[in-house]
């Protein structure tokens, strides 16, 4: 089997701003986080004056702080997929546990009916059910998602090449010489 390698991490460049304001920055901040950073002190201060004002010497740091750690930690490569942010895994982790996950059926021909749906419960706990440590319970059991398990009774068979002659040559197909039977 072939393995291929990915080096598009490898040729990933970020721009960076070098100065801003007439201020020297250095060896630069990255562009993206700067303006994530702009975004979030935007909609985060613009919030708080609107609905509590200016604030005083002790509020300050409730207007300042919040989005100052979001942008320095959100902007931070992840360490589970170095091609995203930690910002983008914590909007994924918080539209799972808000809308869910709904199961795709034979590709999508199927809509998944409400009951195959992973319940609220189930996806905000590890094992996708009730834990065990949480409700001190060690007979709490997961709830099955879906009806009962399907019976699978396989039984293996052996056919030797004179049957799988005959079956061949029954449907039609050629003989050994390449004639049609």
């Amino acid at each position: 089997m072939r393995e291929g390698t990915t080096y598009t991490r490898h040729f990933d460049l970020d721009a960076r701003q070098h100065e801003l304001l007439g201020v020297d920055l250095g060896e630069g901040a990255p562009r993206r986080a700067l303006i994530l950073g702009g975004l979030l002190y935007l909609l985060w201060t613009g919030g708080l004056l609107v609905v509590f004002g200016l604030p005083n010497k002790v509020a300050f740091t409730l207007y300042f702080l919040p989005p100052l750690l979001v942008t320095i930690f959100g902007a931070q490569r992840s360490r589970r997929n170095e091609r995203r942010w930690n910002m983008t895994y914590w909007a994924l982790t918080v539209r799972y546990v808000v809308l869910g996950h709904r199961p795709i059926i034979c590709g999508g021909r199927r809509s998944a009916a409400r009951v195959e749906w992973l319940p609220r419960r189930a996806r905000m706990t590890r094992r996708g059910g009730l834990r065990r440590e949480a409700t001190g319970d060690d007979t709490a059991t997961p709830q099955p998602l879906a009806g009962a398990p399907l019976r699978l009774d396989a039984r293996p068979r052996l056919y030797g090449p004179d049957q799988v002659f005959k079956a061949r040559r029954g449907r039609g197909g050629t003989t050994t010489t390449g004639k049609k039977a």
